[in-house]
């Protein structure tokens, strides 16, 4: 009974417009007080939840994806994607597409990708005579890749919460990232079928020379990162250090686009980013931990479990939940607050760890370009000049590949527990 109000509070609170950490601590901290336990738990366990190794990768990922969009290499990734697939009908689509892909491989979030790949992407479709709505639902769709190919924020954090390998997760990621540019690839082509999209000439070894060479050292660094990892010369959290001092040096030395007297406002800002993802970190713990107590997942359990004992009648009900949730929350609270009442779901039912963090991210990143509160959305419709409402429109077609994803990850689990097991050994 005293977890339902608090959870009705939490609600009221959010209704309201009270930040999400914050409407988590006022909420959490009443309950505590309620069970007259003691209010040292409070702080004791927000200090628990902030001391984790790989919640350090967090500020460095977000801090690299900074000084990559200021230092030239978003340009760079998308002239030689466009070299590569741009005589393909629809070229620039598929060059949306592909240099999402390959920007995937450093920046690890969908807003890094939509707001510093997507001003490029934006701005060159519209010169080369794209419709806006095109332009911006294959803009919008296509950053979701951004953290299903390693290396993820989200999948730290989910890493970090389900005591999962973060370095199985990022492996597990490659061939559903994959999968979405593939299909998302299909999309494109045959929009631009219908609409008689224009396609550059197929360009000539000397052309695809050039491009490479200039983007060579942007195209490394998901090279060194993945290598480092996958060879255990580095962890995930120590390889997201290397990230942001690989790009300091690219945007310094070898591009030269970038001051160093940009530094410490960059660094403030990847201070006031961080700090509000480690605020939603720590409260978000502590009302898991209320939840656990209050026995929810359990309780969440039985009525699931009442449904069917099938793995993947669960998984489909989990993704439909999901699906619904992110339209609503932002994906990182999502995360919060659901990986602790449905993993011990997903451990009774002996769904592989993996897959099942894969197929959470990935719901919550399809969420960020649901409205009303998708996050990506936002910020496209900032970037292009338009109306939200017009972004929503034209991104939703684009939804459609992403779901098949979606599906083919619950239905084959091979898809996300392969390349773990070959390259990790994690089953």
């Amino acid at each position: 009974m005293t977890m339902t109000i608090i959870f009705f509070l939490w609600l009221f609170l959010l209704l309201l417009g009270t930040p999400i950490y914050v409407s988590f601590g006022i909420a959490s901290l009443l309950y505590v007080i309620l069970q007259h336990f003691q209010p040292l738990i409070v702080p004791q366990k927000i200090a628990m939840a902030a001391n984790s190794f790989p919640l350090l990768a967090a500020p460095f990922f977000i801090l690299m994806g900074n000084i990559m969009n200021q230092a030239g290499v978003t340009r760079r990734i998308f002239n030689f994607a466009n070299i590569i697939v741009g005589w393909l009908r629809g070229g620039l689509g598929h060059t949306n597409v592909v240099a999402s892909m390959i920007f995937a491989g450093m920046s690890g979030t969908a807003v890094a990708d939509a707001g510093g790949l997507g001003t490029i992407e934006i701005a060159a479709m519209r010169e080369g005579g794209y419709d806006d709505d095109f332009t911006c639902g294959i803009t919008t769709a296509s950053a979701t890749i951004g953290p299903i190919i390693p290396p993820s924020l989200p999948m730290v954090i989910y890493g970090v919460i389900a005591e999962t390998s973060v370095g199985g997760l990022f492996v597990g990621g490659f061939i559903p990232g994959i999968l979405m540019g593939v299909t998302l690839m299909v999309m494109v082509y045959f929009y631009a079928k219908k609409r008689n999209y224009p396609k550059r000439q197929f360009p000539t070894l000397r052309i695809i020379w050039k491009g490479f060479r200039e983007a060579f050292w942007a195209l490394l660094a998901p090279v060194i990162l993945l290598g480092g990892i996958f060879s255990g010369v580095f962890t995930p959290t120590e390889a997201a250090v290397i990230a942001a001092f690989y790009a300091l040096i690219l945007g310094l030395f070898i591009y030269k686009e970038f001051k160093i007297k940009d530094l410490p406002k960059m660094i403030l800002g990847t201070v006031e980013t961080n700090g509000v993802v480690l605020a939603l970190v720590m409260t978000a713990v502590l009302f898991g931990w209320n939840l656990a107590v209050a026995q929810v997942p359990q309780a969440l359990g039985k009525i699931i479990s009442g449904i069917s004992n099938n793995p993947l009648v669960i998984l489909l009900i989990i993704n439909v939940f999901l699906l619904m949730v992110g339209c609503f929350m932002e994906a990182i609270a999502a995360m919060m607050i659901l990986v602790p009442i449905l993993l011990p779901v997903s451990v009774n039912l002996n769904i592989p760890a993996i897959q099942f963090g894969i197929i959470i991210v990935l719901n919550l990143m399809i969420g960020t370009i649901t409205p009303p509160v998708g996050v990506v959305l936002y910020v496209t419709a900032n970037v292009a000049k338009i109306s939200f409402e017009r972004v929503t429109k034209a991104t939703a077609p684009f939804i459609i590949p992403l779901l098949v994803v979606l599906l083919l990850i619950t239905l084959f689990p091979i898809l996300t527990t392969f390349l773990p097991k070959l390259l990790l050994g994690i089953q």
